[in-house]
């Protein structure tokens, strides 16, 4: 395969609950945005999550969804939006927004987090479809995902 061939690497990984239906729709949704391919996913679900969050119980792993970066540099809830927004095509100024009011992105993090159940109804089966091909095509593979964790 030719350099040029090959799929860019991501910069960051993001993980998100995989037995939410909110969660893998919004997911799919980012994914969709992000054309440039730099981000990849995993679910909080997969062990390799662990690895990638060390020194997180599981409960506040589960608690919210996560952003690591490559430089091993960690965000969790709204405090994440800024970073992720960033690397989406035309991200910057929505995320120098997010940085300069971190409070309101962590409220409105939370306020959709707490009300996710009562979102989900409103997905479609397509739409919750289409999510899942999307999730499963860009999840980082366990070996690629435990490889990242060890290079921390």
């Amino acid at each position: 395969m030719d350099a040029q061939d090959r799929e860019p690497e991501p910069v960051a990984l993001a993980l998100y609950d995989a037995e939410c239906p909110f969660c893998c729709w919004s997911m799919a949704k980012l994914l969709a945005w992000d054309r440039g391919r730099r981000l990849a996913v995993l679910p909080l679900q997969d062990d390799a999550a662990a690895a990638l969050l060390p020194g997180m119980a599981e409960a506040e792993r589960m608690a919210s969804w996560h952003l690591v970066e490559r430089s091993g540099a960690v965000h969790s809830g709204g405090a994440a939006l800024a970073p992720l927004i960033r690397l989406l095509p035309l991200g910057g100024l929505l995320a120098r927004l997010a940085e300069r009011m971190p409070r309101l992105s962590e409220r409105a993090y939370a306020a959709v987090s707490r009300h996710r159940g009562r979102l989900a109804p409103a997905i479609g089966r397509g739409a919750r479809l289409r999510a899942r091909r999307r999730l499963a095509e860009r999840t980082l593979p366990a070996a690629q995902a435990r490889a990242w964790a060890a290079g921390r």
